[in-house]
């Protein structure tokens, strides 16, 4: 009855117009998996959705980067505490946008706390997103270019690392670090120390032929409301950690099965699979607002939840009710990709659609659907 349940709330979500197509993968407790799809690829596709169809998980990527890093604290080649800029030149001395002055131009300064691997995990970088941050928005279109144009040779942050929370860039940072710690290309380490190990055969930062070949159209609305097919957007290497990856709402399960499990699946560490499920400070985490709304609307998980950030993912702090309990990890991709993995109850899910803007309440609303289904079982 729970997996009928389940497919009939995607074949609505997908019938009220929450997105041309859906895949969804569920872990349960018992060690039993369920993958699910409704409607088709795309706008302009009409090939039946595929559980196995691939997509664009945007920033899913950064659990991903993040326990890549964390391998390699345990091993003792990185440093939780020390100053990247030791290893990465361009982010020894960062400025901080302090306002701007009467005639417009941005007034910036020094950094006065160095960029940590531990601050570049935790989003209390500095490094914010200009879709979600209106002053850098405003400095990036007063110097011209953009965010991911300006960020790898001279970062600007929004404030003093260590000081706030802010979703950003710091991930992107991070697949720099490992690349320099490790001396191999991001694509290669995940492959040879995640993935790999974990058959997750469908995950990977340069899409072979074979998964574009299954790959969801991506989208974005007419001011109508409808579904215009529109080209994903460009990824560089550069920004790999962040948001590079491509992959199946079942192979991203694989990896969500070993947060869960006890032994990290011979994959995660004790030690990364605590650093990635524990809250790393009590700065309230994951709430977004707007900068840029075509690309995303505002995010508030789990209103009226207090939630912290791990050094991977957003944790609520609270159960809550007919959903994820206390403890429970989380996050999403920018294309409509979210999901959940809930240590304490053994449960974890994926729903995947690939259309902008993120947070979509269309899709919000059909994945805490889809995570009550599960709970409900």
């Amino acid at each position: 009855m729970g997996s009928q349940t389940i497919q009939a709330l995607l074949d609505d979500a997908v019938a009220r117009g929450a997105a041309p197509g859906l895949t969804a993968a569920v872990a349960r407790a018992d060690g039993t998996d369920s993958y699910f799809a409704a409607g088709v690829r795309g706008a302009a596709d009409p090939t039946p959705m595929s559980p196995d169809d691939t997509f664009w998980i945007a920033s899913c990527t950064k659990a991903i980067t993040s326990a890549a890093a964390l391998q390699l604290v345990e091993r003792g080649v990185l440093e939780l505490d020390a100053p990247v800029g030791e290893r990465l030149p361009n982010l020894a001395a960062p400025q901080v946008l302090e306002g701007f002055g009467p005639d417009g131009a941005p007034r910036l300064r020094p950094a006065r706390t160095p960029l940590t691997l531990r601050r570049l995990l935790t989003h209390t970088s500095g490094l914010a997103y200009d879709f979600f941050h209106a002053d850098l928005a405003r400095y990036y279109a007063h110097v011209g270019g953009s965010l991911m144009e300006s960020a790898p040779g001279a970062p600007v942050l929004a404030f003093d690392p260590g000081a706030g929370w802010q979703y950003g860039i710091g991930i992107d940072a991070v697949g720099w670090l490992v690349e320099q710690a490790s001396g191999q290309g991001l694509d290669a380490y995940v492959a040879e120390h995640i993935t790999g190990p974990l058959g997750m055969s469908d995950t990977a930062f340069v899409a072979t032929p074979q998964l574009e070949a299954r790959a969801a159209g991506m989208h974005h609305h007419a001011p109508d409301g409808a579904f215009i097919p529109a080209p994903h957007l460009p990824s560089s290497p550069i920004y790999y950690g962040g948001g590079g990856l491509r992959s199946t709402a079942p192979d991203y399960l694989k990896f969500l099965r070993a947060v869960l499990a006890g032994d990290g699946a011979g994959v995660l560490g004790p030690r990364t699979l605590a650093w990635l499920r524990e809250a790393d400070s009590a700065i309230p985490a994951g709430d977004l607002s707007t900068a840029m709304a075509p690309i995303s609307l505002d995010f508030r998980p789990m209103p009226g939840t207090p939630k912290t950030w791990t050094l991977g993912f957003l944790r609520n702090e609270a159960d809550v009710p007919g959903m994820r309990r206390a403890g429970s990890l989380a996050w999403g991709g920018l294309a409509n990709c979210y999901y959940w993995a809930d240590p304490a109850s053994g449960v974890a899910g994926m729903l995947c659609g690939q259309f902008l803007p993120f947070a979509d309440p269309g899709m919000l609303a059909a994945f805490e659907a889809f995570e009550r289904a599960v709970y409900a079982e």
